[in-house]
């Protein structure tokens, strides 16, 4: 049987390392691709075949993904667009270019790999996109305006795409973390600082008795119903595995409730809900 093989991106911590890992243990041939080329070396000596993958730069996607179907012979069963950041800003605070930039991380850089991949997929007559979504890809709270765009972004645009390619037998799936144990929250902590004038918002009070403990808080800070990136990694084996792979894997019970608020409940009370957060 050939050995199938996957290009992860965001590998160089959290979910995307965890997936890389586990799935070479399984017996994938793994592309674990990062955005620092100190990430990749560090990957290549635990063992994984590792190079550089930024999803702000559509030359290094080009790139990684020759890279992989060079080593293969053309062939790339999935992908697993995983990178993508967050930053706690109100809505009225965020700035324009600080939008763009998130867009271009979260939801720009995760086409340009899809629209690299389908050709090969299509000529190899199968394929599975898996794209992270989130919990924030289902409703919205409070101080995560752009993020939630982003993944909303990302649900829609991952529910065209299995519509379209059905009859081409390449399975588009979205997973959907809650809070996962990661380096999350200190990667959001520098965009914050760089991005948002917190101290000249009226909301100033706010930031500093929600937002600011919690990004100065440290690692050992564990948010309610947090797991492991493991929780994602199993998701994706499923998702990889299945003949028929559902649409969306729910992870985490905020996930799940997001998920059964969305379908049952009026939008008055989730927002009412969900404002209490």
């Amino acid at each position: 049987m050939t050995q199938r093989a996957i290009l992860i991106t965001g590998c160089s911590s959290g979910i995307g390392y965890d997936a890389a890992h586990a799935l070479a243990r399984r017996g994938w041939r793994v592309f674990a691709t990062c955005r620092n080329p100190d990430d990749c070396a560090r990957l290549r000596a635990e063992g994984l075949e590792s190079f550089v993958l930024d999803h702000d730069d559509a030359n290094t996607i080009a790139a990684a993904v020759t890279e992989a179907t060079t080593r293969t012979g053309g062939r790339l069963d999935a992908i697993f667009a995983n990178a993508g950041f967050g930053m706690p800003v109100a809505a009225e605070d965020l700035t324009t270019d600080a939008l763009r930039a998130m867009f271009e991380t979260n939801f720009f850089g995760v086409h340009e790999l899809v629209r690299r991949v389908i050709p090969v997929m299509r000529a190899q007559g199968h394929g599975r996109i898996v794209i992270c979504s989130s919990a924030l890809g289902l409703a919205a709270i409070r101080w995560r305006a752009p993020y939630t765009a982003t993944k909303f972004a990302l649900e829609g645009y991952a529910d065209t795409l299995r519509l379209e390619l059905t009859e081409a037998n390449i399975h588009t799936i979205l997973l959907e973390p809650g809070p996962i144990t990661s380096a999350f929250r200190a990667n959001s902590r520098a965009r914050f600082q760089r991005w948002v004038d917190w101290e000249n918002s009226a909301l100033r009070a706010g930031y500093e008795q929600t937002i600011l403990p919690r990004l100065n808080a440290g690692q050992d800070r564990r948010d309610p119903f947090e797991l492991p990136a493991a929780a994602v990694t199993a998701r994706l084996i499923r998702a990889l595995d299945a003949p028929r792979p559902r649409a969306r894997y729910a992870i985490t019970l905020p996930a799940h409730l997001n998920a059964f608020a969305r379908r049952a409940l009026p939008t008055r009370l989730t927002d009412y809900l969900r404002g209490r957060i």
